[in-house]
């Protein structure tokens, strides 16, 4: 490689490294702060609407969770594509073998839990309809969000390979016609 380009693959192979890191203590600073406000739910009795605030600091959470994740691996599909980077080819290649351990980079299990648990300084109030309504329905935006994100995440490698692929296919061309 070029120096530039070793410079490049350097600081991207960097901001992997570091961006996986920032997504764990985000997951963890998140979910304290949605801890700490579902506790404070129970401790102060509030209306029932209340229980939508730590729902909402576990929706951020999970959201920069996302936006991180998907960082990392589009940075990791453009070295592979156009650096023809050997470890991202490998792990992309090796996947999950059967019987292997299964991690999730979202947390989706931990994070559909905390929605759950955010339910519980509602137990044993009266709701009216409408308040049952509307937790339910903020509970069930953020399960689905959580969910067909997961989904997502699934196909990205191979979408982003493929538009990269595309990208790097179409430089050479423009670089091919320039030279004619």
């Amino acid at each position: 490689m070029r120096t530039r380009n070793t410079e490049e693959y350097r600081a991207l192979r960097a901001t992997i490294r570091e961006r996986g890191t920032t997504r764990v203590w985000v997951f963890f600073a998140g979910m304290t702060a949605w801890a700490m406000s579902t506790i404070a739910t129970v401790v102060l009795i509030v209306p029932p609407a209340v229980v939508l605030v730590p729902l909402l600091a576990l929706a951020a959470t999970f959201e920069a969770v996302l936006a991180l994740h998907v960082g990392v691996e589009r940075v990791g599909r453009y070295l592979l594509v156009f650096f023809d980077d050997d470890w991202e080819r490998a792990a992309g290649a090796f996947g999950r073998p059967a019987g292997a351990i299964a991690t999730d980079a979202l947390f989706t299990a931990y994070f559909l839990l905390a929605a759950l648990l955010t339910l519980l300084p509602l137990a044993g109030s009266a709701l009216t309809i409408q308040e049952l309504g509307g937790v339910a329905v903020a509970e069930a935006a953020f399960f689905a969000r959580v969910l067909t994100a997961r989904v997502a995440c699934g196909r990205q490698r191979k979408v982003d390979a493929e538009r990269f692929s595309y990208l790097r296919a179409s430089e050479k061309d423009t670089t091919t016609t320039a030279r004619h």
